[in-house]
Order: structure tokens, then sequence, then C-alpha cells
């Protein structure tokens, strides 16, 4: 497969990105969340998902240039209203205010409504994760899993991510959809016409499918039956409900509505860990439970016990190396991009 500088990439959609109105710092923003997904491994909130981005403020459904709006504050807690704007630069404006706030009072949170589907949960974990902090988030999402006992879509798969900094040269990182799997690997594979596995998800009269396009048209399931349908609702109400943004079946769909905003909301909590212990006694503890972990006997046929986010980092490294791999359907509609806005084509 052939792959493609990162670089390049976050050049080409930054380009794109202001050919749409988006300010030069917010589109440069934009185009490293998308960049670093596929650097990462998560090409499904990737650049695959530059289009849908792009289509939806061609109507108007997005503001490229929204401006942030604090509704409520107390000292270290924030309200916010996104403007409708970009997800993901909303988002890391959001946990730029929250950082100082953090090291001011140990810990620091926000709710931010009328915003957008924003990528990988993981990206702003990350960021906080290399300023020494942790950052606890989650969101809600457009509705595609019902919850138990029912076969109607109406929590999204709700993401939950946090990231913790180490001194192993990688952040231990978790970040999961609490569906069975992220739906956007069901819209990869009906953009690729494959099927998907059986227990993935249900069609629209409730019955198992491994048809994606049916698959989309019903159900996701949730992870660890009722247990993910709990942590489904956790999110919902820390997101949706708490935020003031929409919820459940009321969330906007990003590919299907495209003649509404989503208004998805987000939450962050923020917490400094030298509040808590010192930054270098905290790193030499998480060493140390790492170096226990993969110390522990393995099972059979097991080389390598990872810990999350090592397995993403090892990817990480080799695609900054090598390039990462677009999906030939996301390069024809970058050309199309291309070619629509007057932007060369340089991949």
């Amino acid at each position: 497969m052939k792959r493609y500088n990162p670089d390049t990439v976050k050049a080409l959609l930054q380009q794109l990105a202001v050919a749409l109105n988006v300010s030069g710092p917010d589109a440069a923003m934009f185009a490293d969340s998308l960049v670093e997904a596929d650097i990462n491994g998560t090409s499904t909130h990737g650049v695959s998902r530059a289009n849908i981005y792009s289509r939806r403020i061609q109507k108007g459904l997005i503001d490229p240039r929204a401006e942030l709006k604090i509704n409520q504050r107390r000292d270290a807690v924030l309200a916010v209203d996104a403007g409708n704007g970009l997800g993901q630069v909303q988002a890391v404006k959001v946990l730029d205010l929250l950082i100082p706030l953090a090291r001011a009072y140990g810990v620091a949170s926000a709710t931010i409504s009328n915003s957008q589907h924003f990528g990988a949960l993981s990206y702003f974990c990350n960021r906080a994760a290399d300023q020494n902090m942790i950052l606890f988030a989650t969101t809600n999402v457009e509705p595609s899993m019902s919850p138990t006992g029912s076969s109607q879509a109406y929590f999204g798969t709700n993401p939950i991510g946090i990231s913790f900094p180490t001194g192993k040269g990688f952040h231990i990182k978790v970040d999961l959809a609490t569906s069975i799997v992220a739906r956007g690997n069901i819209i990869a594979a009906n953009k690729k016409g494959e099927s998907i596995p059986e227990g993935w998800a249900l069609d629209v009269d409730g019955n198992p499918t491994t048809d994606a396009g049916k698959a989309l048209l019903g159900t996701v399931l949730t992870m660890a039956g009722h247990k993910g349908y709990a942590l489904a609702l956790m999110a919902e109400v820390l997101a949706g409900t708490l935020s003031g943004a929409a919820m459940g079946y009321n969330v906007g769909s990003m590919y299907k509505d495209m003649d509404r905003k989503q208004d998805v909301g987000h939450f962050f909590w923020l917490a400094d860990i030298d509040a808590f212990m010192d930054i270098d006694t905290f790193k030499m503890r998480v060493d140390t439970m790492i170096d226990e972990i993969k110390s522990c006997r393995k099972r059979s046929g097991v080389d390598e016990v990872l810990v999350p986010g090592e397995r993403s980092d090892r990817t990480a490294r080799a695609n900054r190396e090598q390039g990462i791999v677009i999906g030939e359907e996301t390069l024809k509609e970058l050309r199309g991009l291309c070619e629509e806005f007057k932007v060369p084509y340089s991949l």
C-alpha cells in the first residue's frame, strides 16, 4: 500500500480548510488532529472524515469561524458553547483554557455544547499528558446504539478516554467506544463493500447482521452487554445532559442529517498530577507498574504483554517514519475537494 508523508497531508488539509474560510491557526489545528489520528492507527477518525467536515461547512452546518462562548464559570469550572464550530478546534481551545486553571487549582473541568463530532478522544488526552496532566474525556455521538433489550438506536457509541504520562517514552492511553466496535469501522467496511463480523450489529428490525449497510441503518451492539449500556448512559449524562447539548436520538447525524446541526456535547475533567504528588515520583510509580504488568506470566503463544497505548505508540513511530496509508476512496474525495476549491493536489 502506498504511504504519504504526514506533514504533506497536513499541509494539504490545512490549505483545504483555509479555502473553506477556516482561519490559518484553526486550519492547522484541524489538520493536525486528523492526521494524528491516522498516525496513531485510528484512521476511522482521521483523514477519511475530511470530506464530510468540508461538506457540512459548505452547507452552513458548521461555522468555520465560530467563537467560543463561556456561558457559566466558577473558579475552575467552565460551561462552554462551541458556537457550532469545528469540534476538534473548539475542544483544543477549551483544553488550553483548562490547563492554567488545573495548574492553579489542581483540577479543572468543562462541559462543551453546540459542537460537532471531534475525532479521536486520545488526541486531547495525549495533549494533556504532554503537559504532565491527566484528562478524562467523553462525548456523546449521533445515535447508533440501542439500550440493552431495545432494537432502536438511542445512544451514540459514546467513547471514554484518558491518558497518563510515563517515563517510558509513550503515554498509557485508554480510548474506547462503549460499543463492541467503533462505528467508524462499520462505515469503513461499508465504503469498501465488505461484510462485518457477527456480533457487531443488529439490522433495523433487531436481527443480527453482517451486512455493513444494514448495520448502519440498524444499531451497533454495546460492549460487554449491559455494562456497555451503563457506560454509554454515563457518557450521555456527562457530555449531553450536563452540557445542555442534544441528548440521545436528538443528536444530529454527521452523515444523514445534512439539513441541521449536530449539537454534540463533550465533557473534560483535567487534573494536574503535581497537585497530588511530584510528577517524577508519579512517573516512577507508573513505570514500576508497567514493568510489573509486562513481567506477568504469559499465556501460551503470547510473546509480550502490552499496556494500553503501547501498540499505538509503535504504530505512530512507524507511520511517522514510513508515512500514513490513505484509502483510495479518501484520496478520490481529496482530489475532488482540491479541484473544487482550486487547491493544488500535492499527494
